[in-house]
């Protein structure tokens, strides 16, 4: 059920890219109707060729509805498990009722820092859902008695501020795609995250702690692949004229280029929360060399107890 929450948690993710790429967060000026309809009975498929707007953002309510079922089922699945496991599959269910109101009260004041706080939030609900995962993982035990023994202490404090960086390169990409602000300061800000990031996955991949390793490896895969999506969304929004080319705007690879940097964004978001959190559970357990912050293994999920 985690797994199928963090596959699930894509759809109104990349769909909400979508709307936000096409202009399409108000198609609709009401919630939770659409044009006054029952949202579950709304012809939303008749839109696919006339009103591509509605169509998108119709669907992106669709996949808000599937993600919350999804996570009804997934606390049901976790009450009988007391403990940190139950609180977490409680705090998904939350979380998902707050980020549908966020959505609606968007719709409902036509607020574009509300669009903008609504994509921050997708972005941290999605990290929760995969720290949960990792930690129902079979091999967690495992990971959470492994010594990390070649990690230094700036690698360890690059993991650990590193969420921190994404975070904030994430809300001025958010300024900009909502608010048509802070281009410079994103651009500036892309090649911090790149730099931190690698120093970041680097120091983890070459870890001893496979849990660690594993972080590593998406950090570096998801900034590279970031960064590489924000040059060809930059260029299909704001054109190159050095090579003549003019940008379209609502063509095809503005649509697909911006949305994918997007999502990807997110999964960049995860793999940093992840790294992060796994930095201060091994380091709380003193299996950090380069730390010294301990405690007992039966407080932390996870452990034995």
């Amino acid at each position: 059920m985690a797994t199928a929450t963090c596959v699930v948690a894509l759809l109104p993710i990349g769909l909400g890219a979508l709307v936000t790429t096409l202009k399409a967060g108000m198609a609709f000026a009401d919630w939770p109707s659409s044009d006054g309809q029952n949202m579950l009975l709304y012809p939303f498929l008749k839109d696919f060729s006339t009103r591509p707007d509605k169509f998108v953002e119709h669907g992106h309510r669709l996949a808000g509805v599937v993600i919350g079922l999804t996570a009804v089922a997934l606390a049901f699945k976790c009450w009988p498990m007391r403990g940190w496991v139950r609180n977490f599959g409680l705090g998904i269910l939350i979380a998902v009722i707050l980020q549908g109101l966020l959505g609606g009260a968007r719709v409902l004041l036509d607020a574009g820092t509300l669009a903008m706080t609504h994509s921050i939030t997708g972005a941290l609900f999605f990290s929760f859902c995969v720290v949960f995962r990792m930690l129902l993982s079979e091999q967690s035990a495992q990971w959470l008695a492994t010594r990390e023994r070649h990690l230094g202490a700036v690698g360890f404090a690059a993991g650990c501020v590193m969420p921190a960086i994404v975070l904030l390169q994430y809300f001025l990409g958010g300024m900009l795609r909502h608010l048509h602000m802070l281009r410079n300061e994103h651009i500036i800000g892309a090649i911090v995250t790149l730099m931190v990031c690698c120093w970041a996955g680097v120091s983890l991949i070459r870890g001893s702690n496979p849990a660690l390793r594993r972080c590593g490896v998406a950090v570096v895969g998801a900034v590279f692949l970031q960064f590489s999506l924000g040059l060809g969304a930059l260029v299909t929004r704001f054109g190159f004229r050095q090579l003549g080319y003019v940008s379209v705007t609502g063509s095809l690879e503005q649509a697909v280029l911006c949305s994918l940097h997007t999502v990807v964004g997110i999964f960049l978001v995860a793999s940093s929360v992840s790294s992060c959190v796994w930095l201060v559970m091994l380091s709380r357990r003193g299996l950090i060399a380069s730390t010294s912050l301990e405690m007992p293994v039966d407080t932390i999920p996870g452990g034995a107890s």
